[in-house]
Formats: C-alpha cells, sequence, structure tokens
C-alpha cells in the first residue's frame, strides 16, 4: 500500500504545480501539453482526481501507527 500512496503522491503534487501554474500565471500545463485531446486530458485530470482520494488515507496514518 505504501507503494501505491507515494505514486498517487507524486499525482497529487503534479495536479497542485498545475493549478499553481494556473492560478499564478493562468497557464494550464496539462491542456498545453494535450492540446486537442480532450480525451486524455480528463484522463488525466481523472488519474489526479482519484489519487487525491487515495491520498486522504496518509492523513490518517498516524492513527493506525499507534502514535
Amino acid at each position: 500500500m505504501e507503494i501505491l500512496q507515494k505514486i498517487a503522491l507524486v499525482f497529487t503534487i503534479i495536479g497542485a504545480v498545475n493549478w499553481g501554474l494556473i492560478g499564478l500565471l493562468d497557464f494550464n500545463l496539462v491542456t498545453f501539453l494535450t492540446g486537442d485531446m480532450v480525451t486524455l486530458r480528463n484522463l488525466i485530470y481523472i488519474v489526479v482526481g482519484i489519487t487525491g482520494l487515495i491520498n486522504i488515507g496518509i492523513l490518517f496514518q498516524h492513527f493506525d501507527d499507534g502514535r
């Protein structure tokens, strides 16, 4: 499970960087990289959203460790 969470964290960070670029520079990196491939763009957004949900588990992981 730890490997899945690390992979999910990488995708979540990529999503966060994209949102930062949108907010600061009005530049969407995903749209820039995918161009007219709307399906691929939507797939990237779906993967980032799912990985964000997976990372919710990191918030509560310390409770499971008994600390």
